[in-house]
């Protein structure tokens, strides 16, 4: 039997008006958190001038966000199974609010990384609850497409980071971009508050029963299998989207702002990749293959950027900001099928999931910086390829879909009336 992505999920379907307009709040929240990610990027070089630190440094800002956001994401599940995920999703969106302005106000370096910390303790308690809130808006079997929506928004969001800040920058300055940040973020969370139902992701009743000590979403090995297979990827989206426009200044260059329209390429596109990478999860079991498929074009395109102009920097970020669109889509839906892990758990399965890409991948991005510090771009990104690719080996433990929790008997369900 396939079962809801939420324990939350509601009894009785929500008239589809509620739901959308649910729906389209969240996906705000979740374009204008991805926004919150990226904006360090751009300013990373007036950042350096502001507190005299390099690329080694820079580096550090990246990583330290993506730490912070990845040792939370398991408590954000065990909170979002004790709490409900509405309540945790949008107060972790509101610490990302607060935590991204202050950042802005930072007197030193030392604080700013302090704040990021802080930034992705928030980004960690909205992401995997807000994916099962989302889910439960909609009965099973209907979930695919909005989730893969929800994820896609992550790419227009952190298009809008990248090219937008790069934009403002010349004119406010990194202080007052970063505030700008917050404050977009700030105010759709608001508006979620009343958008989405409180009977929607609510607190779940107490179990009848005592849980066991370990949940099983911690201990299913499809859970670190796809976790430990994309800490590659991971590294790569983030230090390409952070560092693409710094790249395309010195080493190309292009204007901040042509760099930022480049970086934004390698973003954006992923929005399409996002339905279709749900749909095909739901429609057909062979996860693994899906997995690997679309990861190796991805990497190959990665591979040839430090050879490619502008054209051929904008055909490489389109290829690989599709193929890992496509990627997350299907690892957000995956847990879906887990018939070891119950529903209650599937916001924890993907928190630790999550967990343990963010925590490796922040390693990846402060190493690429390090490279760069030390050698130059091109080495770094064939290394950041390299890990990418190798860290797919993982993927032999993901244990096959079941084949009865394909895609006909999801495509065999009658619409809600």
């Amino acid at each position: 039997m396939v079962r809801s992505l939420d324990a939350q999920a509601t009894p009785r379907p929500l008239a589809p008006g509620v739901a959308l307009r649910a729906t389209v709040a969240l996906i705000v929240v979740r374009a204008a958190y991805a926004y919150n990610w990226f904006d360090v990027g751009p300013a990373l070089p007036q950042i350096g001038s502001t507190f005299g630190v390099g690329p080694a440094e820079w580096g550090l800002l990246v990583a330290a966000f993506l730490v912070s956001a990845g040792l939370f994401q398991v408590p954000a599940g065990f909170l979002s199974r004790r709490y409900g995920s509405r309540a945790v999703s949008l107060i972790g969106a509101g610490i990302l609010a607060v935590g991204a302005a202050a950042a802005g106000a930072a007197p030193s370096f030392a604080v700013l990384l302090a704040l990021r910390l802080v930034a992705g303790v928030g980004a960690a308690l909205f992401f995997s609850p807000a994916i099962g809130l989302v889910a439960s808006l909609y009965p099973r079997g209907h979930q695919g497409v909005p989730v893969g929506v929800f994820s896609s928004a992550f790419s227009l969001g952190s298009a809008a980071g990248i090219v937008v800040t790069a934009l403002i920058l010349p004119a406010l300055g990194w202080q007052l971009s970063l505030v700008a940040g917050g404050v977009i973020l700030g105010v759709p969370t608001l508006v979620c508050v009343f958008a989405v139902p409180p009977s929607v992701g609510a607190a779940p009743p107490r179990p009848s029963s005592p849980r066991s000590r370990l949940p099983a979403a911690l201990r299913y090995p499809g859970v670190w299998a796809v976790g430990i297979a994309f800490i590659g990827l991971e590294g790569a989206t983030s230090a390409t989207a952070q560092f693409i426009v710094p790249w395309g200044e010195s080493v190309q260059g292009w204007s901040i702002a042509l760099a930022g329209v480049v970086g934004m390429m390698f973003v954006l596109p992923s929005f399409a990749g996002g339905p279709i990478g749900g749909r095909v999860a739901e429609r057909y079991r062979n996860h693994r293959t899906q997995f690997l498929v679309a990861t190796v074009i991805g990497a190959l395109a990665l591979a040839t950027l430090p050879w490619a102009g502008l054209a051929g920097a904008i055909l490489v970020g389109v290829v690989f900001s599709l193929a890992y669109g496509v990627i997350y889509a299907v690892m957000y839906v995956l847990p879906h099928y887990w018939r070891e892990v119950p529903p209650e758990e599937i916001p924890l399965a993907i928190g630790l999931l999550n967990s343990i890409q963010l925590a490796g991948g922040a390693g990846v991005s402060a190493a690429f910086g390090a490279i760069v510090a030390a050698a130059n771009y091109s080495v770094a990104w064939e290394v950041l390829v390299a890990v990418t690719l190798a860290t797919l080996v993982a993927l032999v433990f993901l244990p096959a879909t079941p084949a009865d929790a394909a895609g006909p008997l999801l495509a065999a369900e009658p619409a809600p009336r």
